[in-house]
Formats: C-alpha cells, structure tokens, sequence
C-alpha cells in the first residue's frame, strides 16, 4: 500500500462556468482507491453552490497550469444530465483513466431515511473486455459532514446493468 496520500481541492475553471477537483499526491492505484477518491468527491459535493444538478466529470492527467507541483490530474465537470451538453464534451475525452457522476443533495435520495443533505456519486473505470480487462466501478453516498452512508464496489460490470454506470457508458463510446 502506497503511503503518499491521495488529496483532493475543489477548485473552479477560469471560465467560472465548470467546476473541478483537483487530484494531488498520486493516482489511485486500485479500484477500492477510486472508490475511497469518489467517497471524497461526494463530500465536495455536499458544499453548498459547488454542484447545482448532476454532473458527469472526466478524469484527465493534465492539471491546470495553475496547479501546485503536486497536482497529478483533476476531474473537470464537462456536462450535466439535463441537458445534452456531456455527450458534446465527451468526444474531448482521450481513453480517460475514470469518469465520475456526482448528484448534490438535491438530486440524492437518501437510502437511509434519517439521513439528510446526502450526495452520491459512481466512480467507472474502463476495462477493456476483448483482452480479459473488466470494467470496474464504484457508488458512494455520504452526508454533508462526511458521515459514510453507503459505499460500494464491484468489478466486473455489466455497465447497462445501472443508471449512472449506463450514463457514463454511453459517454465514454460518443
């Protein structure tokens, strides 16, 4: 187990319009890492006026010039569920190492009733599966003061199989 560990910063584009988290430290390296990351993505999208609707984030290596030294990559929003806008940005996306959908609290229903303010998210990483290397993903679901509600893994997925892992799916073959 790597011990550096893995940070993350919202931050939000020059165009003031599309929102990110910066990815520092080093890249997870397992499908429980990308989950554990999409569990801190979760509680950023808890905070008020970070996430207006549902929001589907690509992965990308390149950080922003702006970045510290110790920035590896970021996840960019690059559209939201509402409207169309993701698949148009998504022909963008070069084989992106993961793909990332968050819904704020607004657009979360609890699955523990006596939760409240709760995000959730799903983490899909591509496999390749004409050459044995299975699709993987992850869900998360955690209240505004970063208590774990819910928190899932799985590999070998059948990507239709789940609304956000279908979503993400359909992105990644635009």
């Amino acid at each position: 187990m790597n011990s550096i560990p893995i940070g993350l910063t919202p931050f939000k584009l020059d165009d003031g319009k599309r929102n990110g988290i910066l990815i520092s430290g080093r890249w997870p390296e397992s499908t429980l890492e990308w989950t554990q990351t999409l569990v801190g993505s979760v509680r950023i999208a808890c905070r008020p006026g970070f996430l207006p609707t549902t929001t589907v984030f690509g992965v990308v290596e390149d950080p922003p010039p702006e970045a510290g030294s110790d920035t590896v990559g970021m996840m960019v929003a690059i559209g939201n569920v509402v409207d169309d806008s993701f698949v148009e940005a998504g022909k963008f996306l070069k084989n992106p190492p993961a793909l990332v959908m968050l819904h704020p609290p607004s657009q979360t229903r609890p699955s523990l009733p006596e939760c409240s303010e709760v995000a959730s998210g799903c983490v899909l990483l591509p496999g390749i599966p004409e050459l044995g290397l299975e699709h993987r993903a992850g869900w998360a679901e955690a209240e505004a003061d970063g208590t774990v509600v819910n928190l899932r893994n799985q590999i070998g997925i059948d990507p239709n199989a789940d609304p956000d892992t279908a979503v993400l799916a359909m992105l990644l073959a635009a």
